[in-house]
């Protein structure tokens, strides 16, 4: 079903909305075609009431249904409608789990019951011992380290050129005339001829091998890398396939696996191992946190923040450099990999004050993978730390010395990276020091964050002034920054 309540929840990006029902199609013809009856409701059918329930309802009533099986949704508001509506029900319903994520629903509630806090090294260290993967003897960690991201910062090279990424042309005119007759609200660019992003499983495999063979020998080293020329650089861009459950996570770590095994020479374990701790790990840590905390953590704001997300999120019209590009590559591609995400545009918003609920609505629109179950968790906790430390043991800030280390965006800004400062000073400096000067009662007794208020003490009196005034100048003026 194509379908209103799906469409209009939030402003999706025009490539997810076209991706979602091509593959939707795509699936039903699949399975046509293997002798089952499917009935598929476009967006513009006469008969389509535009909600699953009412849809539903009146499906049941029309053929005679005697019994109603569903699988269970990702989303904590779709679980809602579907218990609500099997309530409503005068026939059998039975639901079953999702066989895409190698966690139950429970399962990390279950791990961290009775412990003091929650840390996704330790549950992913559990995983790789369950499901034996980079293990030996058992229980032991290939090579005797769980964790290489120490060994995965490294900034793109001068003159290094990643492979181009694989991109595909999928001709999405038809959904995507649907979308704009219904006059459906969407954001971002494309060429209705032209979906780069896979709609099936024989293309989402391709982009997998595509991705084990050319881009994982440097996956690991440059996964934290942003370059104004790369948008995707050697990213494997199968988290919409994964997420749509076109390919599962076990088929994707097992034949990174594969390749990894059959040439240890070319693929070292740090490339290896920091793939796999971003599905099995990340992941789904984050899915079990979703389970374990919704619907409470949809609300959390641990700042109070209620400013409104600055107008140029929308448009990429902005003169810092950084941002100028990462959300002109989201608008473009409907990508960004996690440290643009995390460290560039979430970092600037946590850094403004902005209403976590305005972020959540930015980051559930723009991205072609963003799925409230990972992508709450990762905005609302992760990037804005609104949850207060649920997932984060600290906020994730920066300054431009950062960016500048990760990328080479710094280099053809209007701002200065260098001063505090001054009309030209970096934005980022200023409300870097702002952000810790202004949430010291909340932060100053978190271990991570102790140099930070040394360093911030130490400096002059009418250099904080200034710096303090500088970020006043920017807040006060986001939107023409």
């Amino acid at each position: 079903m194509e379908v209103k309540t799906e469409t209009d929840y939030v402003w999706h990006h025009i490539q997810k909305a076209c991706a979602f029902f091509a593959a939707m199609e795509d699936f039903a013809e699949t399975i046509n075609s293997k002798g089952f009856d499917t009935l598929y409701l476009h967006l513009d059918h006469p008969d389509n009431k535009q909600s699953f329930s009412e849809n539903l309802s009146e499906l049941i009533k029309k053929h005679g249904i005697e019994a109603f099986h569903y699988q269970l949704p990702d989303e904590y508001r779709l679980d809602q409608q579907m218990n609500d509506f099997c309530r409503s029900l005068d026939i059998p319903s039975h639901s079953f789990d999702s066989e895409h994520f190698y966690t139950g629903r429970t399962e990390l509630a279950d791990f961290f019951s009775g412990k003091k806090e929650l840390i996704m090294e330790s549950f992913y260290r559990a995983m790789r011992v369950k499901h034996q993967i980079l293990i030996n003897n058992d229980h032991d960690p290939e090579a005797g380290k769980w964790n290489f991201d120490v060994e995965n910062r490294k900034k793109l090279p001068k003159n290094h050129k990643p492979n181009p990424p694989l991109l595909f042309d999928n001709d999405v005119r038809k959904p995507y005339d649907r979308i704009t007759k219904a006059k459906v609200k969407t954001i971002g660019h494309i060429e209705p001829q032209y979906l780069q992003w896979p709609i099936n499983r024989k293309q989402s495999l391709q982009l997998l091998h595509y991705f084990c063979e050319n881009c994982l020998p440097l996956f690991g080293t440059f996964q934290d890398a942003m370059h104004t020329d790369e948008w995707s650089l050697y990213h494997s861009r199968l988290s919409f396939s994964m997420n749509t459950k076109l390919i599962s996570p076990t088929e994707v770590v097992n034949t990174a696996l594969a390749t990894w095994e059959k040439d240890k020479k070319l693929i070292a374990l740090n490339q290896i191992e920091g793939f796999i701790r971003q599905i099995l790990g990340w992941r789904e840590y984050m899915r079990g946190i979703y389970w374990m905390k919704m619907p409470e953590f949809e609300t959390l704001n641990y700042f109070n923040y209620n400013k409104k997300l600055p107008s140029w999120y929308w448009t990429g019209e902005t003169k810092m450099n950084c941002l100028k590009h990462s959300i002109s590559q989201s608008l473009d591609h409907a990508y960004a990999h996690h440290i643009q995400r995390l460290m560039i545009t979430g970092n600037f918003a946590l850094l403004a004050g902005i209403n976590p609920d305005d972020v959540d609505f930015w980051y559930l629109s723009i991205y072609i993978d963003a799925i409230q179950w990972v992508e709450i968790t990762n905005t609302r906790g992760m990037s804005q730390y609104a949850d207060g430390g649920i997932i984060g043991s600290k906020p994730y800030t920066a300054s431009a010395n950062y960016i500048h280390k990760m990328s080479n965006y710094c280099e053809s800004c209007k701002y200065d990276r260098n001063d505090k400062v001054g009309e030209n000073a970096c934005p980022f400096n200023s409300l870097y020091w702002d952000f810790h000067d202004r949430h010291r009662e909340k932060l100053q007794h978190n271990h991570r964050l102790s140099m930070v208020y040394r360093l911030w003490d130490k400096m002059k009196p009418e250099l904080k002034s200034a710096v303090l005034q500088r970020a006043n100048d920017c807040l006060e003026n986001l939107d023409n920054l």
